[in-house]
Order: C-alpha cells, then structure tokens, then sequence
C-alpha cells in the first residue's frame, strides 16, 4: 500500500512525465517545421551550432529552428535523467516498472541524440530522418504512456474492458503507421516530386491510402466505448478529443494536397495534429479504472443514525 509520504513524489513525477509529453510533441513539431523550411542543416556542426551554444552572428529563422530544436532535445534529456535519478532514489516506495522503463528511456533519448548527429553529419539521409522520427513517436507513446500508469499506481486498480486495450493498441498502431508512412514521404521529398514531376506518388498513394483504415480504427474504438457505458463512457473527453483530432488531421491533409505543399504553416499543423492525436490515444490504451472511478458505499453503523421521530 502506496504511504501518504510516497504520494508527493509519485504525483510530482506524474506532472513531470505529462510536461514531457508535451515537450516531446514540441520536440517532433518543430523538427517538422525544421524538415519543412529545409532548416535541417541550418547548423552544419553538432552539437554545437557555428562552434558556439547560441549563434547570435548567423541567427534568423532556419538557424533558429534547428538550434531550438536540439535546445528541446537537450531539455528533454536532462529532465529523464532527472526522472531516472528520482527514480532510483525512491525505488523502494514507487512502483517496480518505473525505474527501468525510466532507464529504456534515457538510452532512446541518447539513441535518439546519435540520429540527430547523423541526420546532420551525413546531410539528411532519409533512412536516418525516418529512424529519428520513429524514436521520437516512440517517445511520446512511451511518456503519455507512464503518466497514465504514474497518476493511477497509488489506487487500487482493475481490469478495464478486454475489449479496450485491444481496440485502443489497433488505433495506436494504425495511426502511427499512418504518421511514419507521412514521415518517409516527407523525408524523401515524395509528394513534392509526386506533385511536380509526376515521380515517386507510390508514397503518396500509400499515405492516402492507409487514412481511411487509420480513421475507421479510431472511430470503432471510440464509438464502442460511448456505446458500452460505465467506466469506458466516463473517458468521454478524451475519447470526443480523439475524433476531433482525427478530424481536423483529415481536413489539413486535404489542404495541404490542395495547396501543393505551398503552406508550411499548414504542413506543420497537420504534423502537430498527428503528434497529438498518437498521445491522446495511448494515454487512452494504458488508462485503467480505479476506485475512484465508482461510486463509493458508505457502510454505516446504525449507532451513528440519528433517531427520526414521527
């Protein structure tokens, strides 16, 4: 049984891992945004940028990019290994899984720093890019997944609906195949030549190929959970997120087609709505219900009844 004494600490370490889901979809936006404004070299050195910590002399909006891009990466890094330490030092009292899932990690983080050397040391190889984008989603599935474990360890737990991880792991994964088939089209240039030169669509036609699947597996999850009630039902705002999400990522892709990639504005946004939208639903795959998510009764003593006269 979880003490009064260890609930700080797992509350604290909860909030940290929630700043971190949101720092690494910062972290994934803004690498896109960096891939978008063809910023990816904008720093031709690592880590450093033009031999320095701030490049005050070279800085405009592409150096920017890529230099707060790694400032991102280096922040995240620092605040896993704070959550490692933490970890440690009170592994007696948090829960068994939390330290060594805290140790993969901080080694995908440093995995993760070693492609993002190579994405620029070796000028953007697409196989690299795309290798760094499938770290970073896992990440972020990763983190949103270990906050929800951390904000429900300290109460008792049951099993969800046998149905709920299933369908809940099927959208995870079919949306994030749907965002690395988006991330190696873009690494490529694809749509660009598939839209300029008529060269490379297979790309294209597979990413829009695989929407309909993606968007038919969030909906079924989502729909049978308002339709069984209960504790499925009470997960109703992220669940109505889940379907706006699906939504508007459905409308950008259509814009940005239409546009001719001519915005980046909107090319980000759609990466940003996807980046979400794989946060949302893991958080939702690994949410389990608690006691408090039934009512309570209250036995009461007959003692403690006041006598009621007529």
């Amino acid at each position: 049984m979880t003490s009064s004494a260890t609930v700080p600490i797992r509350l604290r370490l909860a909030q940290l891992s929630a700043h971190l889901v949101v720092a690494l979809i910062a972290l994934v936006v803004i690498g896109g945004a960096t891939r978008v404004m063809e910023a990816g070299l904008a720093c031709p050195d690592w880590p450093l940028c033009y031999g320095s910590l701030l490049p005050g002399r070279q800085m405009n909006l592409k150096v920017f990019l890529e230099w707060f891009h790694r400032l991102d990466a280096f922040v995240v890094g620092i605040a896993l290994l704070v959550q490692l330490g933490a970890a440690w030092f009170w592994r007696k009292d948090l829960p068994r899984w939390l330290l060594p899932l805290s140790f993969l990690l901080v080694l995908l983080v440093v995995l993760q720093g070693g492609l993002g050397a190579l994405t620029v040391l070796q000028l953007l190889p697409s196989a690299v890019v795309t290798a760094h984008l499938v770290l970073a989603l896992t990440l972020v599935i990763g983190m949103s997944a270990l906050t929800q474990r951390l904000l429900h360890s300290g109460s008792k737990r049951s099993a969800a609906p046998r149905w709920w991880p299933l369908l809940g792991g099927i959208s995870l994964a079919a949306v994030s195949g749907q965002c690395l088939l988006g991330g190696r089209m873009a690494t490529s240039w694809a749509a660009q030549r598939c839209l300029q030169e008529g060269q490379s669509c297979q790309w294209l036609h597979w990413h829009r190929s695989a929407a309909t699947p993606a968007a038919v597996c969030v909906l079924l999850f989502v729909t049978t959970a308002l339709i069984a009630g209960g504790w499925a039902r009470q997960q109703w705002p992220l669940l109505i997120t889940a379907i706006l999400l699906v939504s508007t990522q459905i409308a950008l892709g259509v814009f940005t087609l239409r546009l001719g990639l001519s915005q980046p504005a909107v090319t980000v946004c759609h990466q940003l709505v996807a980046c979400l939208l794989v946060a949302v639903l893991a958080a939702l795959t690994w949410r389990r219900p608690s006691a408090t998510d039934s009512p309570l009764t209250i036995a009461r003593d007959s003692s403690t009844l006041e006598p009621c006269h007529g």
